[in-house]
């Protein structure tokens, strides 16, 4: 392929995100109001309880089986692998810029968290769809590039709706829980000063506690103290967002075989079920998109948030972790860790590296 097709191939899939992201950026502005903050957020709500739950169940149910899970099994550790990798980038950036501590949630949200839900399903079958595709047949490329997409938007889901909105909500939350801790230990200490003392001849009976032992018991006390506090800290609502919970319905419905036959298929008794998700879930990419092309807007009229620190996250996502992309995913072939050759695979990895961060952050 020359040099041309391959730019054309590749710029298809990107000019319809622009289009749609700029339509929604159009109807969002003040002279036409079609999407304003009202309706942007009524539409996000929408977005959020009803098309990405369904979009996520019924992908994951139609293209996932227990043989392509099995054979798909490094994608999982590979979106975790983005998390890990721009966390640690996400820290050197805080530490480089000293970033306010109530901004620090967002900065690692948006260098850990990529867009691996809307962007993959329109990318890679966009791709797919284009003649001069370097990934072969277009029949062949779509039927494999509808499994990778959804998987891409379940695990990225689950772990934007639990690690990202954990660390996130810590931060937010600093100031206020940084003094539950000490009171925690200060009342634990006080308890254990007050405790009834006995008679000395009940002392000499029991041998007193070593230095070990009491180092081994308060190091207990104070993982129970965290554990506590961490319990009170999460939220399982908001973990177990609806994405989420969507999410491992599909991947039940998908591998569990009884249920796959009752659900998914044209003889399916209960595929009435499917068709209404998946109809939903058509309408959920187009109006994620909508919604990012509103907050564009919103971005432009000013943000609280340096431009060291923009420039940081976007040096992260569109520099650092696409080139650790590339070694992890070249060190996964090298190694046997996936398919040498499916290149569509490959391509799918690293492309999680490479996008921008998720519209949940």
């Amino acid at each position: 392929m020359g040099f041309l097709n391959i730019f054309i191939v590749a710029l298809m899939p990107v000019l319809k995100v622009i289009l749609m992201t700029g339509i929604g950026f159009f109807i969002a502005l003040d002279r036409i109001k079609l999407l304003g903050p009202e309706a942007n957020h009524h539409l996000n709500n929408i977005v959020f309880y009803v098309l990405s739950p369904a979009i996520a169940a019924s992908s994951l149910a139609e293209s996932i089986t227990f043989q392509s899970f099995i054979t798909l099994w490094f994608m999982p550790l590979n979106i975790l692998l983005t998390f890990v990798f721009g966390s640690i980038l996400a820290w050197l950036l805080i530490k480089i810029t000293k970033t306010p501590k109530h901004f620090r949630g967002i900065v690692i949200g948006c260098c850990s968290a990529g867009n691996l839900g809307n962007l993959p399903l329109i990318m890679v079958p966009a791709v797919c769809e284009e003649p001069n595709n370097p990934f072969g047949d277009p029949s062949v490329c779509s039927l494999l590039a509808r499994p990778y997409a959804s998987l891409s938007l379940a695990m990225g889901g689950i772990l934007i709706w639990s690690y990202v909105f954990g660390m996130m909500r810590l931060y937010t939350n600093e100031g206020t829980e940084n003094e539950t801790p000490s009171e925690t230990v200060a009342v634990s200490s006080t308890e254990l000063a007050v405790l009834p003392s006995t008679n000395a001849h009940t002392i000499s009976m029991h041998p007193t506690p070593s230095d070990a032992e009491i180092i081994k018991m308060s190091a207990w006390k104070k993982i129970m103290q965290q554990m506590k506090i961490i319990s009170k800290k999460v939220d399982l609502k908001k973990v177990f967002a609806p994405t989420a919970v969507a999410a491992i319905v599909g991947f039940i419905i998908g591998i569990v075989s009884p249920i796959r036959k009752l659900m998914i298929g044209n003889k399916a008794p209960l595929r009435v079920i499917d068709s209404t998700a998946y109809m939903f879930g058509e309408a959920a990419i187009p109006c994620m998109t909508l919604i990012m092309g509103a907050n564009l807007l919103r971005g432009l009229k000013g943000s609280e948030v340096s431009r060291s620190v923009i420039i940081g996250i976007i040096a992260v996502r569109s520099i650092l972790l696409p080139a650790l992309g590339i070694g992890v995913v070249m060190a996964a072939r090298n190694w046997g860790l996936i398919a040498s050759g499916n290149k569509l695979y490959q391509f799918v990895l690293m492309l999680q590296f490479a996008v921008p961060p998720a519209m949940a952050v």
